[in-house]
């Protein structure tokens, strides 16, 4: 294993990675162990790198052995206090532990956190807002959902600079010391963007924004910021995308150098893309987003 990086500039943080884990790299065990594998690789190499993670499937198996029926509202989970408990159970207790031992079993020293932890991230509550036929909106509690309010990335910079991979589930509080489950695309874009990382890259199951979903060749290799509006008007841009843009436009304009989405199913992009090569779309300020 190499050693930790020595440049460690708390500005640009010009070689720092921040993943956000999820789709099948996660449920599935082998593939979980080469995902892990590649992004340590960097490490080794001299980068620097965090790992933010949700765990949905996780989340509905808590929630079913506590026989709490989940609600879902415009595809988001309606949390109650009761589900709240479960949702923290399973991502700190079960995901978050289980990715740093892996990580840990390697040789790597990493550390398991969440938003709560130095209050590195302070949400609030979030009230969705849902369009009806008639044409008017009514406001809906989800309960403890929450939006990112403020981050705070010292503890994180710390760690990094000490030489320990973060290992952050996308849980915190509010100001009053609720917990709050936030969706986990948007949460990393905000650590992406406050710790100034080189890159943000998210894993999903394909290999980026295609033009077309059914037409694996359709791959858009890059956009600009400008772009993500009429790309989710016409449509190109849809279901769990949205977000996934919508983080990476979130790591950007809070200080992100750029942002990625590729297959998180071929941990050998990781490699490709950290050389430089051009590895599923990239996302980036255009000239007119200055």
């Amino acid at each position: 294993m190499g050693v930790a990086p020595e440049s460690m500039g708390k500005e640009k943080n010009d070689n720092l990675y921040v993943f956000k884990y999820g789709g099948n790299a996660m449920v599935n065990d082998a593939l979980k162990d080469r995902i892990l594998k590649a992004i340590c690789a960097l490490y080794d190499e001299g980068q620097r790198v965090l790992i933010v993670h949700g765990g949905g499937p996780f989340i509905q198996r808590a929630l079913d052995r506590a026989q709490i029926a989940s609600e879902f509202i415009d595809g988001q989970r309606k949390t109650s206090a009761a589900a709240m408990k479960e949702v923290e159970t399973a991502l700190k207790g079960e995901v978050n532990s289980d990715l740093v031992g892996r990580i840990n079993a390697m040789g790597y020293k990493a550390v398991g956190l969440s938003g709560k932890d130095g209050q590195t991230v302070v949400g609030q509550k979030r009230l969705h807002i849902q369009r009806l036929e008639n044409g008017e909106q009514r406001e809906i509690d989800l309960g403890r959902v929450g939006n990112v309010l403020r981050v705070e990335p010292g503890l994180l910079n710390d760690l990094l600079e000490k030489g320990y991979i973060p290992v952050m589930t996308c849980i915190a509080q509010d100001e009053f010391g609720e917990s709050l489950n936030i969706n986990g695309d948007i949460f990393a874009g905000h650590i992406a963007g406050h710790l100034n990382a080189q890159a943000f890259v998210v894993l999903t199951d394909i290999d980026g924004l295609l033009q077309d979903v059914n037409d694996p060749q359709s791959l858009l290799a890059q956009i600009s910021l400008h772009d993500i509006k009429e790309l989710v008007s016409e449509g190109v841009i849809q279901g769990g995308m949205i977000p996934k843009m919508e983080a990476c436009e979130t790591a950007i304009r809070n200080g992100a150098q750029s942002a990625y989405i590729i297959n998180g199913t071929k941990p050998e992009q990781l490699a490709q893309l950290a050389g430089g090569e051009q590895i599923g779309t990239k996302i980036s300020y255009g000239t007119e987003d200055k």
